[in-house]
């Protein structure tokens, strides 16, 4: 039986550093929301001969009123243009213009529109964080001891955080260096971690849970780390299968898919990591 909770200390360090790596980072360089939520036009186009480059392309739209034009490679002589919001008209204009150019996507959304999905998107992760809370709660209303149901949660929600934190702390580096947009997309992917990570913190929790009541000669760190040996292999063998995925989405899913998976593929990691070597762990930590 692996000692799991013998080397706690080394995962809090390492928990710890990357927390604070993030921070670091989401201080420095901040989130870069994208036209979901700040509004604005995104046109995607491909050349079918020679590419321009990035000056050329600016320089061949100047007539045009587009505001900021950043420009983004989005694979072999494809690129994705982001303005500020634009007519059909102008959009019809500007494909014109850009000789020799294939249209793959145009999206258009209003400041208004930006505005309010952003509040949207508060109000569903605030319901989302609540309603799991909630369900924690209820799950382990009828444990005692030898720690308080209410632990549970807060073992859980910790580990929640450390999901989500580390992921925006990378896409906060990313948005800064290379342009990376926080989109709809990967705020679903960022709420879909929530789901699945408390879905591994509670297969171990639960699993605690049965062995209090079937090994009660056993102390309460020595039921963790047995409950871990029983579940390790379930959560590393769910982890795999779902990541084998997520990287077939980032390498072969396009642009459209690329960071709604790596937002995935980020959350799912620390998911796993946090629920066997920080849920548990933490829990282990509060019963003495």
């Amino acid at each position: 039986m692996i000692p799991f909770l013998k080397y706690k200390k080394i995962y809090f360090t390492l928990s710890g550093i990357l927390i604070l790596a993030s921070l670091i980072s989401l201080i420095l360089f901040g989130l870069k929301p994208g036209i979901d939520f700040t509004g604005g036009s995104i046109l995607e186009i491909k050349y079918q001969e020679n590419q321009p480059s990035n000056d050329e392309i600016k320089e061949s739209l100047a007539d045009f009123d587009l505001g900021e034009i950043k420009i983004q490679s989005s694979g072999e002589k494809r690129i994705i243009l982001r303005t500020k919001e634009i007519s059909e008209e102008v959009h019809q204009q500007v494909i014109n213009k850009l000789e020799g150019s294939q249209e793959l996507r145009f999206e258009a959304i209003g400041p208004i529109i930006g505005r309010e999905m952003n509040e949207k998107t508060k109000v569903v992760a605030i319901l989302a964080i609540f309603a799991i809370l909630l369900y924690i709660t209820i799950a382990f209303r009828k444990v005692s001891k030898p720690i308080s149901s209410w632990k549970y949660g807060v073992a859980s929600l910790i580990a929640l955080g450390h999901d989500v934190f580390i992921p925006l702390g990378v896409f906060a580096y990313l948005g800064h260096f290379y342009d990376v947009q926080i989109t709809i997309p990967v705020i679903t992917a960022l709420l879909t971690v929530l789901g699945y990570s408390i879905n591994n913190t509670v297969v171990v929790f639960d699993r605690i849970r049965e062995n209090l009541i079937t090994n009660k000669s056993m102390s309460f760190k020595e039921i963790v780390d047995k409950s871990l040996n029983q579940t390790l292999t379930r959560s590393i063998n769910t982890s795999l299968t779902t990541l084998l995925v997520l990287f077939a989405i980032f390498f072969l899913g396009g642009e459209t898919l690329r960071y709604f998976s790596l937002a995935l593929i980020l959350g799912l990691i620390c998911g796993t990591y946090s629920s066997i070597f920080l849920a548990s762990p933490l829990l282990a930590s509060k019963s003495t």
